[in-house]
């Protein structure tokens, strides 16, 4: 039995690492997303069934968290829309590290209940292993927790709405930092004293307000790296967890999230031209400050924009955050639609890897609206395009098509944009002339080609698919 089950533990490690794979393309991905539900199917009934080897088998609370686990699953995918996803996701990362620390945190207690405590090299790589399970797993928790709240812009309470705050001032840092180290002693002080619970609570406690402050400064274009931070933090806790009980298949799957998530995290940060510890420990605009506006541009009406758009052989639509928060999605697919019935017009999309408030987040919103994965081009394969393109259309991004990336100063300074000012025409939908998070105002909306439409971007793709019908 013993080797069924290691063979059990294998073939949903494999079908991980092959969900994982697939995951990679969006016409495999729901493919990879199959592969890697079986794969924890069968990871939960190879457990089920050691421990019924084992004696230790609680048929009660197994088959009733399988119930109630599986009703949560399905209540989730059927009631959260395709917009509220990344908050969906920094949710499961939080609750991910959780369910990791609980699990090193029930195996540590054992020691306080008067269980056998191992020795020498054993007691230390178990009680390092179950700090740092704990350090990032209650850190992953509440730091998650943060995040969804600030994707979702605030929480209702007592049926008064509050605004989730971004807040960080500069002596945070080194709070962040003692936080830290404080656990790390608390952590060797265990070693010393298994049993004594005042240290086990502490690094809990200490952990979950480390969550908070390391949160709390983030927003804006920092939001989609501290989500693939925070979910490669959830694996790195399965993986410690995993070290604890002996359970292989938690290893392997823990370090293929941890790792992919740190590979993930780095690409946005990347394509942010910033550093994971700029993003930690900076605001994204340096010292905070914004720019004050001292242009005005007049705006255009959607007759206008239609008129020219009339006859456009090419048109490259660039979505960003804007579009998120107006939800015009499905508006943006029927403006497509009408370019290409009308006048026969070629349709693509450019994508930055950090549009949105995740990663991918356009294209979760662009799938929903039922847009083609192959109209959806990245950044660095459609910046060539720009030229020969008769009309880019931005809707709702700033810091991601602002010129001001191209020069040495400035906190764009050296960041990849998507090239919309090299279009022929450009048109924004923009309710203002505001600057993005950086605070740098954008030269892209003063030139003499760009085109404004001032408003909520549903209202405005609405009216200009109504000018468009009507040309």
């Amino acid at each position: 039995m013993e080797e069924w089950i290691s063979i059990g533990y294998l073939l949903s490690a494999a079908l991980f690492i092959f969900g994982l794979k697939k995951l990679g393309h969006p016409k495999t991905a729901p493919f990879g997303n199959q592969l890697g539900a079986l794969g924890m199917l069968v990871a939960v009934v190879t457990t089920v069934i050691s421990m019924q080897v084992q004696g230790n088998a609680n048929w009660e609370l197994i088959i009733a968290g399988l119930v109630v686990g599986s009703l949560i699953g399905y209540w989730l995918a059927v009631r959260v829309e395709m917009t509220g996803m990344p908050e969906l996701v920094a949710m499961f990362n939080g609750f991910g590290g959780a369910a990791s620390a609980l699990v090193a945190l029930s195996e540590v207690q054992k020691y306080m209940d008067g269980g056998d405590i191992p020795t020498g090299l054993q007691l230390t790589v178990t009680m390092v292993a179950a700090g740092l399970s704990a350090l990032v797993g209650w850190m992953t928790l509440t730091g998650s927790l943060l995040a969804m709240y600030k994707l979702k812009g605030g929480v209702e309470i007592f049926g008064k709405w509050i605004r989730t705050p971004t807040w960080g001032p500069t002596w945070l840092n080194p709070v962040k930092v003692l936080l830290f180290l404080s656990v790390l002693v608390m952590i060797y002080l265990s070693i010393e004293e298994p049993t004594n619970e005042t240290y086990l609570w502490g690094i809990i406690g200490v952990s979950c307000l480390l969550g908070l402050v390391l949160v709390l400064p983030i927003g804006g274009a920092d939001m989609p790296v501290v989500v693939s931070l925070l979910n490669s933090l959830s694996g790195i806790a399965a993986a410690f967890t995993g070290f604890i009980i002996g359970n292989s298949v938690l290893i392997i799957a823990g370090s293929l999230v941890g790792a992919s998530g740190l590979i993930l995290t780095f690409i946005m940060c990347k394509a942010m031209n910033r550093t994971l510890l700029d993003v930690l420990f900076k605001s994204f605009g340096g010292n905070g400050e914004k720019q004050t506006l001292t242009r005005t541009k007049v705006g255009s009406d959607a007759d206008e924009v239609a008129m020219m758009l009339d006859g456009a052989q090419k048109v490259i639509i660039v979505p960003g955050y804007g579009m998120a928060v107006s939800q015009c999605q499905h508006q943006v697919k029927e403006f497509a639609d009408l370019m290409r019935e009308k006048f026969g017009t070629e349709i693509k999309y450019a994508i930055h890897p950090v549009a949105g408030r995740m990663p991918g987040h356009m294209n979760v919103l662009l799938a929903e609206a039922n847009v083609p994965y192959e109209q959806l081009i990245e950044m660095d394969e459609i910046n060539s395009e720009f030229p020969d393109c008769d009309v880019a259309l931005v809707i709702g991004a700033n810091d991601t098509t602002n010129p001001a990336a191209r020069t040495d100063e400035g906190p764009l300074a050296g960041m990849p944009i998507i090239n919309a000012d090299a279009a022929r025409t450009v048109v924004i939908i923009k309710r203002s002339l505001s600057v993005g998070y950086a605070g740098v105002d954008n030269d892209l909306f003063y030139m003499d080609k760009t085109m404004m439409l001032f408003g909520d971007g549903k209202v405005m793709m609405s009216g200009l698919n109504t000018a468009v019908k009507e040309i």
